[in-house]
């Protein structure tokens, strides 16, 4: 298991129809060209499923979980999204750099 780990600001995103909002970390840069190429040489051998996303082990400070980066088009990165249980476990609010670990 590769492990891959950057700063990056915590984000929001709202959408205009629906109340909820999503927060996210934008993985970029050599980070992200590391999760691609790990990814190109093992979960995506069978093919690329769900978007281009890749399935992914995360830490940011005690709290780990898994879940899926998905490409970020205008970056040419990740998007990771940040639940609410691991903002509210980190203290994390909106604008706070956060160094995230992916491994995979």
């Amino acid at each position: 298991m590769e492990a891959f780990t950057t700063t990056t600001p915590l984000w929001r995103w709202q959408s205009a129809t629906a109340p909820a909002a999503w927060f996210f970390v934008t993985i970029a840069g050599e980070t992200a060209d590391g999760i691609r190429l790990a990814a190109i040489s093992g979960q995506w051998l069978d093919g690329r499923k769900g978007f281009g996303s890749a399935r992914v082990d995360v830490q940011i400070g005690d709290t780990r979980w898994q879940t899926s980066v998905f490409p970020h088009r205008e970056s040419g990165g990740w998007l990771l999204p940040v639940k609410a249980a691991v903002r509210k476990a980190e203290g994390l609010v909106e604008g706070d750099a956060v160094t995230v670990t992916v491994s995979l």
